[in-house]
């Protein structure tokens, strides 16, 4: 069986594009995973995730294990097969999860215990437990459980969350064991404070991990805290390992972590906000429930090559968002991710071309409208 690797092939600055191998096959640095939370991209067929350009998907531990449960899927086949994806798959491990939805959670040194949102059932979730659910999955990439402090913490609390998450870091190591051809990646924290930034990576690093990722940041920090706390952290990284910053984010967001060294990425926005009748442009985000679409038949990006944008007008998106219709999510979400990858692709050409600030500048500068 082929390993996991990865292989940076170009910098610029900070920036820098690559691949990383799987057996389940190639991803494209710097990469977008869509989110496919319960073993699907809402609103769209993984066919049409993989015409967008999508390498990988994002599945979430917390949800599957609530629901249709971990021992379920893998005696359906596993994840791949039971979604019917068979390119590679991250699975965040759930901690995130349990601090935002789950309710009445106590946390311990075993782990977290917490009742489920869906509808009131009680859970136990370790950093041996999150491992098995994933391996159970049969996830490619393998993500430790974690604590995540809500934002805003002390500094305090946020030295006690991090010295547990350590702590559970080297336990989820040990549980996720030898699994050739998959990956386990360790989760920095520290909140907006650097030197605690700076210690996690270094206890991540003793730990070991085929991946790094960042994480706790995009939940209410001002996006100069993120990019500043990027800084501080992604040069104690190791630089030869990829660098996933989690949960993030608008594409203003992205190219300035891609400037910062950051390779990977995932978040819910394109999804939700294509359901939510709003559309990422290279002229910025357009609010299809604007009443000045309604006559419009320009496509929505004329970049683009998604099917939103080849077969339809402003003004059909317009009208099919007005009237609630189900295709008007999905075409919204098809262009809503096409345009995520498209950015993606920009970045991995502009990087061994020297232009990746050119390019992270004219897509903040779009960013900085909103319609």
């Amino acid at each position: 069986m082929t390993g996991f690797s990865f292989e940076i092939q170009a910098h610029d600055g900070a920036a820098r594009t690559g691949v990383i191998k799987t057996p389940r096959g190639e991803i494209r640095t710097p990469a977008f995973m869509p989110v496919g939370t319960a073993a699907t991209v809402k609103a769209m067929l993984p066919a049409q995730v993989r015409d967008t350009g999508a390498d990988i998907l994002l599945g979430n531990t917390y949800h599957l294990m609530l629901r249709p449960g971990a021992e379920r899927i893998a005696r359906l086949g596993g994840l791949h097969k039971f979604m019917g994806w068979e390119r590679p798959i991250l699975t965040d491990s759930g901690g995130f999860q349990v601090m935002s939805l789950s309710k009445l959670r106590k946390i311990t040194e075993e782990g977290v215990r917490f009742h489920s949102h869906i509808d009131g059932s009680e859970h136990f979730l370790s950093p041996e437990r999150a491992m098995e659910i994933q391996r159970l999955l049969g996830s490619d990439i393998q993500m430790v459980l974690d604590e995540c402090p809500a934002f805003p913490a002390t500094e305090q609390d946020i030295e006690k969350s991090l010295a547990l998450s350590m702590r559970w870091a080297a336990r989820s190591k040990i549980a996720f064991a030898e699994q050739p051809g998959h990956a386990c990646f360790g989760i920095v924290q520290g909140g907006v404070y650097p030197h605690l930034r700076q210690r996690s990576a270094e206890e991540l690093k003793a730990i070991g991990f085929d991946g790094y990722a960042v994480g706790g940041l995009a939940v209410g920090e001002p996006q100069t805290a993120m990019f500043e706390t990027l800084d501080a952290v992604v040069p104690h990284l190791p630089a030869d390992k990829p660098h996933y910053l989690m949960g993030v984010g608008k594409p203003d967001d992205i190219v300035g972590a891609v400037l910062r060294g950051i390779d990977m990425f995932d978040c819910v926005i394109p999804t939700r906000s294509g359901r939510n009748a709003q559309a990422f442009t290279r002229e910025g985000t357009l609010n299809l429930r604007n009443a000045r679409h309604a006559d419009d038949p320009a496509p929505l990006d004329s970049a683009c090559g998604c099917i939103a944008c080849r077969r339809f007008s402003r003004a059909y998106l317009h009208h099919v968002v007005k009237a609630n219709e189900i295709i008007a999510a999905m075409l919204l979400t098809a262009h809503n991710l096409t345009y995520y990858q498209d950015v993606m692709a920009m970045l991995r050409d502009a990087i061994p071309k020297g232009e990746t600030a050119r390019v992270a500048a004219r897509v903040a500068q779009a960013y900085a409208r909103e319609d």
